[in-house]
């Protein structure tokens, strides 16, 4: 049998089952229930609905729920905030480094300014649960401004600097 007479048959096994149900092939019979098919979607009416739109911050808060986003967003709040949440004086001597387990670490411009943040300290932990809530930052561990390091490569000589500059 060839290809042409495999389709010839099964065009004739769709007639003979369409002729037992009494409609012709390709067709659907028509929906009951008030003419609508059952495929169709219905309004909504007048009361909310899931389908109804919602606003884009309730859709974006509960994607950031849904896939665990909350904590690193409101660090990543807290890094872009960092002028408005301490105020523009502290923020151009001191910059945020890192927030891990409620612990902001903090970078200092120099040592009187380190010392001035750990005097301010709990000042600045009030000042950013304000803005972006409670038990984001709990503590703060303020570093001074690092030193310059000899160190430039994976392979080094324990001691200080290099040898054959220092006589």
């Amino acid at each position: 049998m060839t290809g042409r007479d495999l389709a010839h048959a099964a065009l004739e096994a769709a007639k003979a089952k369409a002729k037992e149900r009494s409609t012709s092939p390709g067709r659907r019979r028509p929906a009951t229930g008030g003419g609508q098919s059952p495929r169709r979607r219905r309004w909504s009416g007048p009361g909310a609905d899931a389908r109804d739109p919602q606003p884009l911050g309730r859709l974006v808060s509960r994607l950031m729920s849904d896939r665990g986003w909350n904590e690193s967003v409101t660090s990543a709040r807290v890094f872009a905030q960092w002028a408005r949440l301490v105020g523009e004086d502290v923020a151009e001597h001191a910059q945020p480094i890192a927030l891990k387990d409620g612990e902001l670490t903090v970078r200092a411009s120099s040592t009187a300014w380190a010392t001035q943040l750990r005097l301010l300290q709990g000042k600045l932990l009030h000042k950013i649960a304000a803005g972006v809530g409670n038990g984001v930052v709990k503590r703060m561990r303020i570093q001074g401004p690092t030193a310059p390091s000899w160190r430039k490569g994976p392979r080094h000589v324990p001691g200080r600097g290099p040898r054959d500059t220092y006589g």
